[in-house]
């Protein structure tokens, strides 16, 4: 089956052939409301791997129009830089997304962020919406509804024929259908996180945690980077710029790591040991299963250390 998506194709090549300077980390991803001018224009200076300028939740109805137009004219501008740049916009069920897709997907963004998605379906109905965007822009899909965590398999398996190649944890929305409390431990959605990452791997996708919504709370904050990496997502959304620096570092492998992949891929890479599908290495035993996990952790660190410290 072909690889649509740009960041599974990348990711393959990555494991595949060693570290790919081409991949981008996603440690740290910004939501920037598109109506507010103030913070779209800061954000051009912060350390964020990535950025999501937003048209959905964090814009009022009367402010819809406006937004869209912001949004286009700050993607079509580059206002992302380096950054990775992504657009939320509204769902094809409101009386903007329809517009918004349109618009969004001439500008040509890296990927484009879709709200509220409960099966494959509409993941081919918001792919089909975006013909006339350029073949890079990827599409991303919010997990935040509880129908969508009982078809998670069904909309991940989309990966392969559309342009999906990452989820985003929408917990907040999550939280008000199950009428349930979200706190930094989050308990009642420790299923629904393991699930979705279970599923977003089988099928070759990224995936991103939710946001931490109390700002002021650092401690918090930070534990909850640790339980999303404990989990396997590749990072995570941030409502704040203060949640930036914490979340790149908890997220960034460690020199532990990086010293210890570089010998995992030193061991398999020696003549001796071709063929062999279990070594041991520094006293543990290491399985060629291990190898693929060790290049991608050389591949990331090598794009973070290539960069502006943050």
């Amino acid at each position: 089956m072909r690889l649509r998506c740009a960041s599974c194709r990348t990711r393959l090549i990555a494991l595949m052939s060693g570290p790919d300077m081409s991949f981008r980390p996603r440690r740290s991803v910004l939501y920037v409301p598109a109506s507010n001018a103030k913070a779209l224009d800061k954000v051009r200076s912060l350390p964020c791997d990535s950025i999501i300028v937003d048209l959905e939740d964090a814009v009022a109805p009367e402010a819809k129009l406006a937004a869209r137009r912001a949004a286009v004219e700050f993607v079509v501008g580059g206002g992302g830089g380096e950054r990775e740049l992504i657009v939320r916009v509204n769902g094809l069920d409101t009386s903007w997304g329809e517009a918004d897709l349109d618009a969004i997907a001439q500008a040509g963004p890296d990927a484009i962020l879709v709200p509220k998605v409960n099966d494959g379906a509409q993941v081919r109905r918001y792919d089909a919406a975006l013909q006339q965007a350029p073949d890079n822009t990827q599409l991303w899909a919010m997990i935040e509804t509880a129908h969508s965590i009982f078809r998670l398999d069904d909309i991940a398996s989309q990966a392969g024929s559309t342009r999906l190649s990452c989820w985003v944890m929408g917990t907040n929305d999550l939280a008000k259908e199950m009428r349930a409390e979200l706190d930094a431990v989050r308990a009642p959605f420790l299923a629904a996180l393991s699930l979705s990452v279970t599923a977003a791997r089988a099928y070759g996708l990224d995936i991103l945690d939710g946001v931490f919504n109390e700002i002021d709370n650092a401690a918090g904050f930070e534990s909850q980077c640790r339980q999303g990496l404990a989990f396997g997502f590749d990072g995570k959304t941030l409502v704040h710029p203060s949640q930036i620096a914490t979340c790149n570092r908890c997220f960034t492998p460690t020199d532990a790591q990086l010293h210890w992949s570089k010998a995992v891929v030193e061991a398999f890479g020696s003549p001796e040991n071709q063929g062999k599908g279990a070594l041991r290495v520094d006293g543990r035993m290491v399985e060629r299963l291990h190898l693929d996990h060790a290049r991608g952790v050389i591949a990331v660190r090598q794009v973070i250390d290539a960069r502006a410290p943050g």
